[in-house]
C-alpha cells in the first residue's frame, strides 16, 4: 500500500460516483462540485462507488495526478452516511478505510493543552 503522510488533508466525497471517471474528471467533479482543489499539496481526494466495494483516491505529487485504485474481494467498505458534500478523515483512518476495517474506531491523539509558564 501507498503510504499517505500524518499531514496529509484527506477528504472523503461522501457522495458515491460514477467509477467510469478517471483521474482528470474526478478532479474536475472535486473542483466544481465540492470546492476542493484537487492540484494543492498534500490533500488526498476519496471517492466511493455505489456498491461500496470500490474506491479511487487521487493526489496531485507535485508532477502529476495520481490515482489509486481499490475493490475489496469480499465485503464493503465502511462509509460514512451518504450525502452531499465531503469530510474528512486522518491519515491513520484512510489506512484503516482501505484495508477493510471500521475507521470510525480509529481516533487520532488529542493534542495536549499547553502548559502555563510559571
Amino acid at each position: 500500500m501507498i503510504g499517505i503522510g500524518s499531514g496529509a488533508r484527506v477528504l472523503v466525497a461522501t457522495k458515491p460516483v460514477d467509477f467510469r471517471r478517471g483521474a482528470e474528471s474526478l478532479a474536475a467533479l472535486a473542483k466544481e462540485s465540492l470546492g476542493q482543489d484537487p492540484f494543492a499539496a498534500g490533500v488526498v481526494l476519496v471517492f466511493r462507488a455505489k456498491r461500496a466495494d470500490r474506491v479511487k483516491i487521487i493526489a496531485w505529487d507535485g508532477s502529476g495526478l495520481v490515482m489509486l485504485w481499490k475493490a475489496l474481494d469480499e465485503g464493503a467498505f465502511k462509509w460514512p452516511p451518504i450525502s452531499d458534500g465531503v469530510m474528512r478523515l486522518s491519515s491513520s483512518q484512510l489506512a484503516a478505510l482501505l484495508d477493510g476495517l471500521d475507521w470510525t474506531r480509529i481516533h487520532p491523539p488529542r493534542r495536549a493543552a499547553p502548559k502555563a509558564i510559571r
